[in-house]
């Protein structure tokens, strides 16, 4: 077997482990792909592979490289260095039209004059394909993302959600083997944005061809996701299963960007846990006790008090300063909590207390106390 590599996360051998004889299939493969815009290298030759039918997410600030990697494999923009790999083709040098995929860009794109119908069907239209299956297309497009009946509406008649979905729909009618998207959800609300997250994920499972969703928001990329790549500075910083980013970040980077992380480090880390480093833990993984609370065993504690209260309707988030140094931030659901008892709990000593197990050692750590990044 192959080691697996800080870009993939996962070995390409490990890949076809306990899933039978039949191998599953690579959809799109990156191998060094890199690009520079002058002296400023904007992708710094990253290797991965995204599987065929998965809802794969690029995740990363903006800058990080994720989008111009998007545009890449859309043919957009041509590498400077480095293959692009659809289904076992490559294609780095190849125009957007000759590759098996479609774009949905956050702006949408779509034509102000024409019904919702005749969007849709602007590729086809393109393509000579006859008027008969177009219309047959357009209707099945259009169910697949809950748009039956809109097809003589203009875009202007339709909201925000809907326009995203005429965007999608007119892509999927295409056919293609893989479906790039631009944080197409950028422009909702977040209502509409949580909502319509939900819509992509069953629709993708619907038509079962490979998403790549790119996407500052952590949410997003956690909630729609089957793996997710987290980019920094034009890197691939960890690749894997949300849970598996979320609570085993590989880097000091990832564990404060996905999420809100808790770092010890330097002297508090060895005060607190005995042993130096850079630890990470998540601030809901964290119990406030009284100060004279029992610690098991299988637990770590830090003395502190209270430093801030930050009341979120749901939960509330204790900003702690610690007597080693540094803060901790525990977050906990308000069960039984009203907003004026947790606001009242400002300055209290309290102890903070987690199981062993969530104290995770990571890389990428600098000397200092405990501290907490989101």
């Amino acid at each position: 077997m192959t080691a697996p590599t800080a870009a993939s996360g996962v070995s390409r051998d490990a890949r076809t482990e306990g899933r039978g004889t039949s191998e599953p299939v690579i959809a799109v493969r990156l191998e060094r792909l890199e690009k520079r815009f002058g002296e400023v290298v904007a992708v710094a030759g990253i290797d991965l592979d995204v599987m065929d039918g998965e809802f794969f997410s690029m995740l990363g600030p903006s800058g990080s490289g994720k989008t111009t990697t998007l545009r890449m494999i859309g043919g957009f923009e041509l590498p400077t260095a480095g293959r692009i790999l659809l289904h076992g083709e490559d294609v780095g040098r190849r125009p957007p039209f000759e590759r098996d995929v479609n774009t949905v860009f956050q702006d949408y794109a779509l034509f102000p004059h024409m019904t919702v119908a005749d969007n849709v069907a602007y590729g086809l239209m393109v393509r000579r394909i006859p008027k008969r299956d177009r219309e047959e297309r357009v209707v099945e497009a259009l169910r697949m993302v809950r748009l039956e009946g809109y097809e003589d509406r203009r875009p202007s008649q339709l909201s925000g959600g809907q326009r995203q979905r005429v965007a999608l729909a007119r892509a999927l009618i295409n056919r293609p083997r893989v479906l790039l998207l631009d944080e197409p959800l950028g422009a909702l609300d977040l209502k509409l944005r949580e909502e319509m997250q939900i819509e992509l994920k069953a629709i993708q499972k619907e038509v079962g061809i490979t998403f790549i969703y790119v996407t500052h928001d952590q949410q997003e990329a956690l909630t729609m996701s089957d793996r997710l790549a987290v980019f920094n500075g034009g890197r691939i910083e960890q690749v894997g299963a949300p849970a598996e980013v979320y609570e085993r970040p590989a880097t000091r980077f990832v564990a404060g960007f996905v999420g809100t992380s808790n770092l010890l480090t330097g002297e508090a880390a060895q005060a607190i846990l005995g042993k130096p480093g850079t630890h990470s833990v998540r601030p809901e993984k964290i119990n406030l006790s009284e100060p004279d609370a029992m610690v098991g065993e299988d637990e770590v504690s830090a003395v502190g008090r209270i430093r801030e209260v930050v009341y979120l309707g749901p939960d509330t988030r204790y900003i702690v300063s610690l007597d080693a140094g540094g803060e901790l931030v525990v977050t906990q659901q308000n069960l039984e909590v009203s907003s004026t008892e947790a606001l009242a709990t400002t300055g209290k000593a309290v102890r903070l207390i987690w199981k062993r197990q969530h104290d995770l050692a990571i890389e990428g750590g600098e000397a200092g106390g405990g501290q907490s990044n989101s």
